[in-house]
C-alpha cells in the first residue's frame, strides 16, 4: 500500500484546524511523508553572529519529513540564514515545512516563500494555533496504520508500531533520533533526563507477562515489549537516579517474575539521550540482548544455572563467549583449537588418560576471582578437594594460576575449550530473528 501523502495528512481534522495555507511547493503536494516531527526552532548569538541548533538539526534528517516549527527562529536572524535554512530541509529531503504564524512570527518572511517555491519545497503557514502533539499523534497514527511510514515489507505483526519499531531497532535498520523518539512516544515510552535503557529478550513464552510483573518489580520503569515469532523483546527504561547498578537490578527483577524454562538476556545499559545519535544506543542494547539470549540457547553454561528455576543471563556474562565465536563457532573452530592446545595442551593430556574435572574448575575458579569459597560452593566439592585439583593444575601447567599476566590467556583458554567441546550438544531451542 501507497505511503501516505502531504494531501491527505493536510485533511486531518488537527491539521485542518490549524488552517493551514499552502504558500509553496503547490506540485508536490503528493509526495510521500515518513513521518511529522515538531521542531522548536531557536537561534543563539555566538561571536554576534546568529546561529540555530535546529538548523544544524537538519543534517539528522533521513528524508520524508513534515517539519512542524513554532516559528521563532525566523524572527531576529538575518536572511541568508533563513534562506539556508531552507536549502537545508529541502537538499535533506524533506517533505515539506509547516510554520506557525501569527505569535512568534507575525508572518512568513518572504525570503522564506521565495526559496521554498525555487526548491520545490511545500512549505505552509498555519494560521491558529493547535498542540503539534495533536497533529503528529494525528498524523503518525495514519502514517502507521497505512503501513509504517509506507515500507513495503509486510511484517508478521501487521498494525503493531511497538513490535515495528523494537524490530527496527533491533535490526538496526534505517532511522534518526526524531524518528525513534516520536514513534517511541507513541508507543507510551517517554524515558526521562538521564534515563538508562536496558534491552531484554526472553525464550520460552509468547506472552509479555514476565516483562510487565518485572517492570512492575522496578518501580518507576518505563517499557516497550513485543511478542515476535522467536522471542520476547522489551526495552526497558530506568530513571536515572536511581542508585545501584542498573543491569544487576533488571536480572534481579526478571529473576523473581520469570517462570522455570524461561531463558532471559539482559543487554547492556545505555544513556538514553546522546544527541542526534542516541538511537544507535537503544539498538545497540536491544541487539546485544538478543545476540545473548542466542549465545544462551546454544552455548554450553560456565556454570550451573538454578535448579528448576529460569536462566537470567547478561551480555556481560557472556562477552568472552560472544567475542570467540563472532562469526559463529563452526568459522572458529579451528582457531579455538589452537588455543585451547597451546595454553591447556597438558591438562588435555591428563584428563584423556584420567577421567577428571580440571579444565571446568579451572574456568570456574578464573571467572569467579580465584575465590576459593565460591569455586567450591559452585563445583559442589570440599575446599581441600578444590586445594587438591588446583594443586595438580599448576603442576601439569608448570605455572601459577593466580599469576595476573596469565589470567586472560587461561580464561579465553578455557571458554574457548568449553564452546569447541560441547557446543552443539546441549541446545535449549531454536531462536529465529526478528527479520
Amino acid at each position: 500500500m501507497p505511503a501516505l501523502t502531504l494531501r491527505e495528512i493536510l485533511a486531518l481534522d488537527p491539521v485542518r484546524a490549524a488552517e493551514p495555507e499552502l504558500l509553496a511547493g503547490h506540485t508536490a503536494l503528493d509526495r510521500p511523508v515518513r513521518w511529522v516531527l515538531p521542531l522548536l526552532l531557536g537561534f543563539a548569538r555566538s561571536g554576534g553572529t546568529p546561529t540555530s541548533e535546529v538548523y544544524e538539526g537538519a543534517n539528522f534528517l533521513d528524508g520524508g519529513e513534515l517539519l512542524l516549527t513554532n516559528g521563532f527562529g525566523l524572527t531576529d536572524t538575518e536572511e541568508s540564514i533563513r534562506r539556508r535554512y531552507v536549502r537545508e530541509l529541502a537538499a535533506r529531503g524533506a517533505a515539506g515545512l509547516a510554520v506557525e504564524v501569527g505569535r512568534s512570527l507575525p508572518s512568513m518572511p518572504a525570503e522564506v516563500i521565495d526559496e521554498a517555491h525555487r526548491r520545490e519545497l511545500p512549505l505552509l503557514a498555519m494560521h491558529r494555533v493547535v498542540p503539534f502533539v495533536r497533529i503528529t499523534e494525528a498524523a503518525n497514527r495514519a502514517i502507521v496504520a497505512r503501513g509504517l511510514s509506507g515500507r513495503s515489507v509486510v511484517r508478521p505483526w501487521g498494525d503493531d508500531h511497538t513490535a515495528a519499531l523494537l524490530a527496527d531497532l533491533a535490526d538496526r535498520a534505517a532511522l534518526n533520533q526524531p524518528e525513534v523518539e516520536a514513534r517511541a512516544a507513541l508507543a507510551g515510552f517517554h524515558p526521562g533526563p538521564g534515563a538508562r535503557l536496558i534491552g531484554v529478550s526472553l525464550h520460552g513464552t509468547r506472552e509479555v507477562g514476565t516483562v510487565d510483573r518485572a517492570v512492575r518489580l522496578l518501580g518507576g520503569a518505563g517499557v516497550m515489549r513485543a511478542a515476535f515469532p522467536g522471542d520476547v523483546l522489551a526495552l526497558l527504561s530506568l530513571p536515572g537516579a536511581r542508585a545501584g547498578d542498573p543491569v544487576k537490578a533488571v536480572q534481579e527483577a526478571f529473576r523473581t517474575s520469570a517462570v522455570p524454562g524461561l531463558t532471559v538476556a539482559v543487554g547492556h545499559a545505555v544513556s538514553a539521550s546522546d544527541g542526534g545519535s542516541g538511537w544507535l544506543r537503544w539498538s545497540d542494547t536491544l541487539r546485544a540482548a538478543r545476540t545473548t539470549l542466542e549465545l544462551a540457547l546454544t552455548v554450553p553454561p560456565a556454570e550451573p544455572g538454578v535448579p528448576d528455576g529460569p536462566l537470567v543471563t547478561s551480555s556481560r556474562a557472556l562477552a568472552l563467549e560472544r567475542e570467540l565465536t563472532r562469526g559463529g563457532v563452526e568459522a572458529n573452530r579451528e582457531r579455538l583449537a589452537a588455543l585451547v592446545q597451546h595454553s591447556l595442551g597438558p591438562l588435555l593430556a591428563w584428563e584423556a588418560a584420567h577421567p577428571s574435572d580440571l579444565v571446568r574448575t579451572l574456568e570456574t575458579h578464573l571467572r569467579n576471582g580465584c575465590s576459593p569459597t565460591r569455586t567450591a560452593a559452585l563445583l559442589h566439592i570440599g575446599r581441600q578437594s578444590l586445594y587438591q585439583r588446583l594443586e595438580r593444575i599448576e603442576s601439569l601447567l608448570d605455572l601459577d594460576i593466580d599469576d595476573p599476566d596469565l589470567l586472560g590467556e587461561l580464561l579465553a583458554a578455557t571458554c574457548a575449550h568449553r564452546l569447541v567441546r560441547e557446543t552443539g550438544a546441549v541446545v535449549r531451542g531454536g531462536l529465529r530473528t526478528v527479520a
